[in-house]
């Protein structure tokens, strides 16, 4: 994911000059937020340069929306569930373009290339899970979130949160003890 600088964020949002203030805070986000936010996308989608492109628009649309961004209680959260959010609308549209018989697997993910993304055997374990389960690993181990955000991010209940979170790592866990007895 390319690094943005100062010059490279637009001086107007919706047609109102960007206070510099803005510009300055909003740069600092994203390059303290991007990283997690591309980690964490990238463990529920499975694509790296699909999570790279919803990242990327969910960052452009941060920027558009930064006065409610700014003041959300979890920044990095909206903008992992807007990349979610654009990708099921991606999946979407797909699907209703593509002929089932021409489908490929959207969570299949790319080599690790020292960025510092999961290695392959933890995205495989990732894929395995249900997607659910998927984005709640993400959002509360990858970006730290606790329970309550993690809910209110994905619009579930927080002992649902803690449910898919213990299924999980039963699963991971198994999945991964079964890869290294392979070994």
């Amino acid at each position: 994911m390319a690094r943005i600088s100062i010059e490279a964020i637009p001086g107007k949002r919706h047609g109102v000059v960007a206070r510099r203030q803005d510009v300055m805070e909003f740069a600092t986000f994203y390059e303290n937020a991007r990283d997690d936010c591309l980690r964490t996308v990238t463990a529920v989608v499975g694509q790296r340069d699909r999570a790279e492109d919803l990242v990327a628009e969910a960052f452009a649309r941060a920027w558009a929306s930064w006065p409610t961004v700014r003041r959300h209680p979890a920044p990095r959260a909206w903008v992992v569930r807007t990349a979610l959010n654009a990708h099921v609308s991606w999946w979407r549209r797909r699907r209703r373009e593509v002929p089932a018989a021409d489908w490929a697997p959207h969570d299949r993910a790319g080599p690790a290339d020292g960025t510092g993304l999961p290695d392959a055997r933890l995205m495989a374990a990732l894929r395995s899970l249900p997607e659910r389960q998927r984005q709640v690993v993400a959002l509360r181990i990858f970006l730290d979130l606790d329970s309550e955000t993690t809910a209110r991010t994905l619009g579930i209940a927080a002992g649902t949160v803690t449910a898919h979170l213990a299924r999980a790592t039963r699963a991971l866990r198994a999945h991964l003890s079964e890869t290294e007895a392979l070994r």
